[in-house]
């Protein structure tokens, strides 16, 4: 199901903020207006990508998301609006179809091998089209240095 490695991401996107209870409506909103733009950045892109703030407790309503791309190289020179993030984490990795059972298999993965998930950093999701317009889903949660 998963594997652990530290993985890095040039990321550039637009930044939400909402409800955690709404996520599954806003970020793919908001993914379709940065879509709409993506031609503007001046770099190559690879695959579309979001982050997010992990839900620490049940007080935690509203966190902070980013949808956009990843890019090869630091951007400085950034389209109206738009943010560049760099990440560095060490990160426990499952792919899939099935977004919602794909992070409580993680989750469980990690809980099995003693894995402490690293609540200030952002989760991040990859998403790569296959055939038949699936699209294979990349989950990536930041886990505590061991």
């Amino acid at each position: 199901m998963g594997e652990k490695r530290k993985e890095a991401f040039r990321v550039v996107g637009l930044k939400g903020k909402g409800d955690f209870a709404n996520f599954s409506t806003e970020v793919p909103r908001l993914a379709k207006q940065f879509l709409e733009r993506v031609d503007e950045l001046q770099a190559v892109t690879g695959p579309e990508v979001a982050l997010y703030e992990p839900k620490r407790d049940s007080d935690h309503v509203e966190g902070i998301y980013y949808t956009g791309v990843m890019v090869d190289e630091p951007l400085v020179n950034l389209p109206e609006g738009m943010t560049y993030i760099e990440l560095d984490e060490e990160y426990a990795i499952g792919k899939g179809q099935d977004i919602e059972n794909l992070h409580r298999d993680l989750m469980k993965w990690m809980d099995d091998r003693g894995y402490q998930r690293k609540m200030e950093a952002y989760i991040v999701e990859t998403y790569h089209p296959m055939e038949d317009s699936v699209e294979e889903v990349v989950v990536y949660l930041p886990i505590e240095g061991i």
